[in-house]
């Protein structure tokens, strides 16, 4: 009898299937696992360590909005005369401005800043007068730019006299805009049409010359918080530089973008993305580097033309002004005038306080000491030539900067920007994607420079903004059918903590 052993059996095909995807599972599962360990956490940032400035005036603004309800059912014909006498007013106080230097301690700046804001009521509630009081504020706007030729722009009372004019002055004409029936508020805001020798072309009324800069605002809750982010907050989050060739009159705009760093796009495209509002900015003709070199300027843009299509230029997250190997969205025009002579930002971007700074520091912020969009407005050697608003955004970009300044106050109490912890491992898989895009020259899903960790933090943002928004646009409607008239912009700060409160 021969003793024979059996052989084991062979596993079966599907046995073996299941045993590769058990095996499988569990190298997905620890890939999982490893890739949930979190960044490790940067130390808090040092803000520039300035003083932000702060309106305090919550008494004024409410008075003015209780003129208003006063004034809404008097008619024009009531409001004539008051109108009136606040216009002379004003248009005396402007006179003063134009005929004598003033220093920026002048009260003949803050007897033009209370005429001002008293006006708006009352032309909220005759919007037939609206014209002028936008008429008055580009001159004001005009004059004060030209005072401050002279000041010291390193001087917190230059800088801070500045704001209260122009930021205040814009603030105070957008309330009484967006009282107006239909939303039927002009456009187009025409500056100074300062001379230029640069190549030129006329676009919606307005002609734009060579080395121009676009200050703009975007749509995004990104957008918004670069605007209120700041010792000074604004109404801009974008700069593009205008590039126009001296053969053909084309327009391009050369900027930078998070997305893909800096780009150069013709001016259609420039147009078509979301902008609520444009601003035309123009170097001063008389300023001593122009007068020696009339076509600087074109200089500046063919230089930034050159450079951003003969190589790559990442976006700089790290808004580091001084290192133009990487360019933010100001770089691009700090960048180009620099080698020729002209400093931009006479007074430079401060940003001071615990909570922006470690808000803009899980973004990818570095440097708080810097070159902010909204702050270019401010610098003497530059003229406004025009300013377009969107008449059917306005609000909505009022509505933005209400939620950002609400949410802000929540991140000076300590709240910080927060991610979905279980998606990182998905986006740092996007994000090794994206690496290997941007390796062959294209755009992948996480931006080129932003970490897998900050583009899930931006979409917290994205996600937060959008939610409170919505529910400050209930109240809106609530508070229009009650009565009767579009909440001015402290209400909407109001609604925003409101609808934000635990």
């Amino acid at each position: 009898m021969n003793d024979t052993t059996t052989p084991p059996a062979k596993p079966s095909r599907l046995a073996r299937a299941r045993q590769l995807a058990g095996k499988g599972a569990i190298v997905l599962l620890v890939a999982y696992l490893l890739l949930l360990i979190p960044d490790t956490s940067p130390p808090p940032p040092q803000g520039a360590g300035k003083q932000s400035f702060q309106w305090q005036r919550d008494a004024l603004w409410t008075a003015l909005e209780k003129q208003f309800q006063e004034m809404r059912g008097q008619g024009c014909e009531k409001l004539s005369a008051p109108i009136e006498d606040s216009l002379t007013k004003i248009r005396r106080d402007i006179d003063g401005l134009e005929s004598t230097p003033r220093t920026s301690e002048s009260s003949l700046f803050e007897s033009l800043e209370t005429n001002f804001f008293h006006l708006a009521p009352m032309v909220a509630a005759c919007p037939q007068r609206l014209r002028e009081f936008l008429a008055a504020y580009a001159r004001m706007r005009t004059a004060v730019k030209h005072q401050s030729e002279s000041w010291r722009m390193d001087s917190p009372s230059a800088r801070e006299r500045l704001y209260r004019s122009l930021y205040g002055g814009r603030a105070a004409v957008e309330e009484a805009m967006l009282q107006v029936p239909g939303q039927k508020i002009p456009a187009l805001l025409p500056g100074n049409d300062e001379p230029s020798a640069t190549p030129s072309n006329v676009v919606q009324g307005v002609t734009l010359h060579s080395g121009d800069i676009l200050v703009s605002r975007g749509g995004a809750a990104a957008s918004a918080l670069i605007a209120r982010g700041n010792d000074f907050p604004g109404n801009f989050s974008h700069v593009a530089l205008v590039h126009v060739s001296e053969t053909n009159q084309a327009i391009s705009v050369i900027e930078s973008h998070i997305e893909c760093g800096v780009v150069v796009s013709p001016l259609e495209k420039y147009l078509r993305d979301t902008k609520l509002r444009i601003m035309v900015l123009r170097l001063r003709a008389d300023l001593p580097s122009l007068k020696a070199d009339p076509f600087l300027p074109h200089k500046a843009a063919a230089r930034a033309l050159q450079e951003a299509t003969s190589h790559h230029i990442p976006y700089d997250f790290a808004m580091d002004y001084s290192d133009p190997s990487k360019q933010f969205c100001s770089e691009v025009a700090s960048a180009a005038y620099q080698p020729l002579g002209i400093k931009l930002w006479m007074g430079i971007s401060h940003l001071s306080t615990p909570g922006v700074t470690a808000w803009l520091s899980a973004l990818g912020v570095q440097h708080f000491t810097t070159q902010e969009p909204s702050d270019l407005e401010y610098d003497p050697q530059l003229r406004v030539v025009a300013e377009w608003r969107d008449p059917d955004t306005l609000f909505k970009d009022h509505v933005d900067n209400a939620v950002i300044d609400a949410m802000l106050e929540r991140a000076e109490a300590g709240e910080r920007l927060r991610y979905n912890r279980w998606r990182l491992p998905l986006d740092r898989v996007a994000k090794a994607y994206s690496l290997a895009k941007n390796w062959f020259g294209a755009v992948g899903p996480v931006p080129e420079g932003m970490s897998a960790t900050t583009a899930l933090r931006a979409d917290w943002l994205k996600q937060q903004h959008a939610a409170l928004r919505a529910r400050v646009f209930e109240r809106v409607e609530k508070f229009k059918a009650e009565r009767g008239y579009v909440p001015p912009y402290w209400e909407l700060v109001r609604f925003a903590r409101e609808a934000e409160a635990p």
